[in-house]
């Protein structure tokens, strides 16, 4: 039975309905500072925690409910007669539910913020007293979220009171919360990218219909301390996302950011299947589009430019499942809402440098972000590229950055022809990029050639000049290869493995 109530929030919604309720099962309400005067000036009874304690708030408000008299409230537990016999003693009451909500560190650490201003926004009182609250849970309803709030009155107009695993739940609502709190105040003052023990901490944007394939659950969590274009995007049509897609509208994303001029990229199973530069993005569409008409065919096609009404009647001849861009003119979001299950993105946020994590079994690998395109140009045979023939070497090394390893890019006038991707034997991929190309001119690698095998492949396709991270104890035998064949190759001297 819940005879007194602690209520201090941060957050405010919804409480004046939770206060109003308890206020008619005449619970006695306590409160502090601004939640107090919110309350009281709108008709609760209610009496300030200095009163309780008889200890003013000091320290201008840190110090109000860290007290022995509201945690002594908080924590006896009810059956133990020495517990209840020390608050008759004491003169204590029991406090039966705690109503708490935190300082918003989560979006105060995102601000334009002083070192000092975010750590004010450090919350210590409110932690502690729920905390207290979820350890005495059988005898104490904490509650932290205001979705709760709803739920909790409900079960008590029907029972009478919280029930057991109610009560449960709620408690491990706040350890689950702290933990999040907790491991974002730690990075945000460590700021070490890899420290003694990882703690993360993200908050669940949706439950997904399914993971990787139907029979598998998930959920898409976001960062609570970080900006991110996965996070801070907004859908304009389409069903909802899937986890293949978040996964795949990321490096897609990734990809056309690599690039200052007009590029559009299509991707499909989390590796690029077509992408091209363009005076236009009409162009570079088609451009990616040829590129290879059969895989883009239900996959991804990302811009990082405005997507035009022209661009948009080209797409929705085919089918696609996410078209991601930084805006869509009035016209050509008109005509692919004409496709109602299309998911359009539209997303304002470049990526930049984070750490990226990967889940194994039994253990978490954790890495910097492939931030880093070329350590330097060295032009390692006899013939030197043209400076056409550069460009598109560059252009190839960006996208042969986001393609599963083995990967190898063809590329002929900004253009992806051929895109070998995720093969175990190098040479496999080489032959696959090669044979859809067709008529490439540059060959891009993500990394070295352990034989010259490659090279010599690449001579029989007409290809001009090869770009790759060089390396091998065998450089000299591609080096060679090259020469013979009147191809150029540079060494960048940074490999991009991706798994």
């Amino acid at each position: 039975m819940i005879k007194r109530a602690l209520i201090s929030v941060f957050n405010k919604t919804g409480v004046l309905e939770l206060a109003g309720y308890l206020q008619k099962r005449d619970v006695e309400i306590i409160s502090t500072g601004g939640t107090y005067k919110y309350l009281k000036e709108n008709g609760i009874k209610v009496t300030e925690v200095s009163e309780v304690t008889g200890f003013d708030e000091i320290l201008d408000g840190r110090v109000k409910t860290l007290h022995p008299i509201i945690h002594a409230g908080i924590l006896a537990v009810r059956d133990n007669k020495d517990h209840m016999e020390t608050l008759n003693k004491k003169g204590i009451k029991p406090i039966d539910m705690v109503v708490v909500n935190l300082y918003p560190f989560f979006d105060k650490v995102q601000e334009n913020l002083t070192f000092k201003e975010k750590v004010e926004f450090i919350d210590i009182g409110g932690p502690t007293m729920i905390r207290a609250a979820a350890k005495n849970f059988q005898d104490v309803v904490v509650l932290t979220d205001v979705n709760d709030y709803t739920p909790v009155m409900n079960e008590i107009e029907q029972h009478g009171e919280v029930q057991y695993a109610t009560k449960r739940k709620l408690a491990g609502k706040v350890f689950n919360l702290m933990a999040a709190y907790d491991a974002a105040i730690s990075n945000f003052m460590l700021e070490d990218k890899y420290p003694e023990y990882l703690a993360l901490s993200y908050k669940k944007s949706m439950n997904l219909r399914y993971g990787e394939n139907p029979h598998q659950s998930a959920a898409y969590y976001v960062s609570t301390t970080e900006e991110g274009a996965m996070k801070d995007f907004q859908q304009l049509n389409g069903k909802e996302l899937s986890y293949n897609n978040i996964k795949d509208m990321d490096i897609a994303w990734k990809v056309v950011w690599e690039f200052e001029e007009t590029v559009c990229c299509a991707l499909k199973h989390n590796s690029p299947c077509g992408a091209a530069a363009a005076d236009t993005v009409f162009e570079a569409y088609t451009k990616t589009y040829s590129c290879d008409p059969v895989s883009i065919f239900g996959g991804i096609v990302a811009f990082n430019k405005t997507v035009d009404e022209k661009t948009a009647e080209e797409m929705v001849k085919i089918f696609l499942e996410i078209v991601i861009a930084p805006d869509f003119t009035e016209e050509a979001l008109k005509v692919l809402k004409t496709k109602k299950n299309l998911r359009v993105i539209k997303c304002s946020v470049k990526p930049k440098s984070s750490m990226e994590l990967a889940k194994v079994h039994g253990g978490i690998l954790m890495q910097s972000s492939d931030d880093k395109l070329i350590e330097a140009m060295n032009v390692v045979t006899d013939k030197s590229p043209s400076a056409a023939q550069l460009k598109d070497l560059l252009f190839g090394m960006k996208i042969v950055k986001y393609t599963k390893s083995n990967a190898i890019v063809v590329v002929k006038d900004g253009m992806a022809k051929g895109i070998g991707a995720g093969q175990v034997n190098r040479i496999w991929a080489a032959t696959q990029a090669l044979d859809r190309a067709g008529d490439g001119v540059v060959m891009a690698s993500d990394a070295f050639f352990p034989f010259g095998d490659v090279v010599e492949e690449a001579a029989k396709y007409g290809i001009k000049a090869i770009i790759q991270p060089g390396g091998s104890i065998r450089d000299n035998e591609s080096i060679e290869k090259c020469n013979e064949n009147n191809i150029s190759m540079v060494f960048t001297g940074i490999r991009h493995f991706k798994h």
